[in-house]
This record gives C-alpha cells, structure tokens and sequence, in this order.
C-alpha cells in the first residue's frame, strides 16, 4: 500500500522481498557509520518485525522507499516512536536510512519533505524531533532542509548507549507545526 508520493519517490508499508536488500544496505559500513554496529540478516528481519509491530499498533511508522522509475527498494523514511526515556519523550521522531548509492541525490530530503507534511496535515501531529551524532553532517542538513532546528540545551546522552561510547552523545532537532 503506497502511503505518500513524490516525484521520483514511492514510500509505502513494507514486502517481504524488501528484506534482502534491506539486509544488504544493514550490512554495509558506509550506511551504518553512525549506528553502534552494522546488522546481521537476522537483526535486520528483526528490525522489520520492530517496524510492522509500530505500524499496527500507531498506525504509521518507518516507510519502505522505493524509487518511481523501476521500482527498488532503497531504504526508509518515516515516523518512529522513541522507545527509549529522554527529556522529550514522548514524542514521534522523523528519521530514515537509505542505500549509500542513493545519497547525495536530494531523496531523503525529498522524501522526508513529503513525512512531515503527511504527519502535520493527515496525522495532526503538532512536533517532530529528528536526532543523530554530531558528526553526521549529512543527516542533520538534511534536518535543516525540514526546517528543523536544533538547541545545544537539548542535546543529551543516548539511555541505551553506554557511558563512555563514542555515539552515545546526539544532537535533537524539532519542528512543530501550527495549530489551528
């Protein structure tokens, strides 16, 4: 089922033939240099059951992305429930990982653009927090582009990191939408 669309993107619910490439991408140091560790194809299929596990109890979550022109998979973009505890919690985080072969094209912001306005306008959301490691330059222009913005004082520690791991400090973006 295709959720949203953008000129040069398809972001829908999840197949089972996207959990190879899925793999492949979890797999692969470049994608994952801001994440603790890549993925085996175990945890990779365990993040996908993680994700259609959100979808039905939130009814949104982290879309599969495909490309419009032939049609494969390239990674997520999407809403996530933080599942951890921080100062903004409870909140809904925009977030999204794409093959490294996809980077530097303008798709994630392009399909990011889109989340943000499904989840202000059909989900009536009124925030989105986004967050990442200081050092990953190219997910927080992409937070800049969302028009996003980003408070030193909201920085923190990530709970499920332990003292001391290099990735364990982030930085937290916000955009909040008018109510009417």
């Amino acid at each position: 089922m295709i959720i949203a669309e953008t000129d040069r993107l398809l972001l829908r619910r999840w197949r089972l033939s996207d959990r190879e490439p899925f793999a492949k991408m979890n797999a692969d140091i470049r994608v994952m240099e801001f994440m603790p560790t890549t993925l085996t194809r175990e945890q990779s299929n365990a993040l996908v059951d993680r994700i259609d596990a959100h979808f039905r109890k939130h009814g949104f979550g982290l879309y599969a992305v495909e490309l419009r022109n032939d049609h494969s998979f390239i990674g997520y973009i999407g809403l996530a429930i933080p599942s951890f505890q921080a100062h903004f919690v409870p909140n809904v985080e925009i977030g999204w990982r794409l093959e490294a072969n996809s980077w530097s094209r303008g798709l994630a912001t392009e399909g990011a653009q889109r989340v943000v306005q499904y989840a202000s306008q059909a989900l009536g959301l009124r925030e989105l927090v986004s967050f990442t490691v200081p050092e990953n330059i190219r997910s927080r222009r992409i937070m800049e582009k969302l028009g996003m913005s980003h408070d030193a004082r909201d920085d923190y520690d990530h709970p499920s990191l332990p003292e001391g791991y290099p990735l364990r400090r982030q930085v937290l973006y916000r955009i909040s939408f008018p109510t009417d």
